[in-house]
């Protein structure tokens, strides 16, 4: 694994030449035109950042050269210029944050489509009951580096009863609605049931808009009205979300479930799709039977694309993304994720069908098991975040 520091700063003049060209891009996205490259140069990592304590995951703001990496004690702190701020962006530890255990503390984070004009940005946490918070907060207009604690206004809160199976990532979607993925609750096998059940939040990704708060329920939503089921809802059938995210340039949404203890699965929602899709949980694990075995319902339960038996030592799916960037113009299109106890990356390229083509397997960039997550920087450029050696790294062509 070749590994270097690498300025932010001469990065994002780099990027700055490729230009915009959002084509058919969904709104907001930003997807640089880039110089056509013949064949798929090796890859490897060059480290960004180290030092951070219990980082799960890195973002960007649209259109912002910074880097804003999630401690899972409870910051947000930011790379600017090749060098990490002293002061945190945001800290939400005290007294929102008291439990690590299991799946808990700060896990997602999300800017709104417009955050240079409305400042606005979103936190997903668990609280010192397990519960799951999403809150909005302010920048402030004096210090783009800093948030306005006092700011922050609750925009969901769901009651938990374990401390696993929290999901953990907000996304806005390329509808500008927040999307929020939620695991079915905690402990094993689903006992409540909760993901088939269509009245519950859990084992879901829910769709809502948060222009104004508190939130409205988007017409489309395939739940919404009088249609049974909770007006949330987006997809269901899912067991821990724990990463997923949007193609930026076709919409498309790539989703990592993590499996109970048989099998680890990647779905493809395509752009366009109402909603309303069933990814199986708990009447199935991946594509096979769980609940009961054999003989479970199959009738509109959707296969992954990808999926891995634990007896290849996998345990925790971590979706990634699509490559948009400049950087490594022979792999646009490519999906990268990665599997934590395994420790290896790989890639395909979905096939629009149920199916995908140019399967990779990423030596170079594996290694470890401690790879928590991916992150996508404003220009489209993948990171990995590993938490124990508290590393953010980037993805480069060797």
């Amino acid at each position: 694994m070749r590994v270097a520091l690498l300025s932010l700063a001469a990065l994002a003049v780099a990027l700055a030449a490729c230009g915009d060209d959002s084509g058919g891009a969904p709104p907001d996205a930003f997807v640089p035109s880039c110089d056509v490259v013949e064949g798929q140069p090796p890859l490897g990592l060059v480290e960004v950042a180290t030092g951070f304590d219990m980082p799960v995951y890195v973002t960007s703001p649209p259109g912002d050269p910074r880097l804003f990496v999630l401690e899972k004690t409870g910051a947000v702190r930011i790379i600017e210029d090749g060098l990490v701020l002293p002061e945190p962006f945001l800290d939400v530890s005290v007294p929102s944050i008291t439990e690590l255990g299991d799946e808990r503390g700060l896990l997602g984070l999300a800017f709104h489509p417009d955050y240079a004009q409305n400042r606005k940005l979103y936190v997903f946490y668990t609280d010192p009951g397990s519960d799951t918070v999403v809150e909005q907060y302010l920048a402030s207009e004096a210090n783009p580096n800093l948030a306005d604690p006092a700011s922050a206004t609750e925009v969901f809160f769901l009651d938990d009863f374990a401390g696993n199976h929290n999901g953990g990532t907000i996304q806005f979607g390329p509808d500008g609605y927040l999307h929020i993925g939620i695991g079915d609750g905690g402990n094993a096998n689903d006992p409540m049931d909760y993901g088939q059940n269509l009245d519950v939040a859990f084992g879901k990704i829910l769709r809502i808009d948060v222009d104004e708060l508190p939130y409205t329920i988007p017409a489309d939503n395939p739940f919404a009205g009088a249609t049974a089921g909770l007006d949330e809802v987006w997809a269901y059938g899912l067991r821990n979300p724990w990463r997923w995210s949007f193609d930026r340039m076709t919409g498309d949404l790539y989703i990592g479930d993590v499996g109970q203890g048989a099998w680890e699965e990647w779905n493809v929602e395509p752009a366009g799709s109402p909603g309303g899709v069933n990814y199986g949980w708990n009447d199935r694990e991946g594509a096979h039977c769980f609940e009961p075995d054999p003989g479970c319902a199959t009738d509109g339960r959707v296969d992954p694309v990808y999926e891995v038996s634990q007896d290849e030592g996998v345990c925790s799916a971590i979706g990634g993304y699509v490559y948009r960037g400049c950087q490594m113009p022979g792999y646009h299109g490519t999906y990268f994720f990665a599997d934590y106890c395994a420790g290896w990356v790989r890639s395909f390229t979905w096939d629009g069908a149920g199916g995908y083509d140019n399967f990779t397997e990423w030596p170079s960039l594996g290694g470890g098991g401690d790879l928590v997550s991916f992150g996508e920087d404003a220009n489209g450029e993948l990171y990995l975040v590993r938490q124990d050696t508290g590393q953010i790294m980037r993805i480069v062509p060797e």
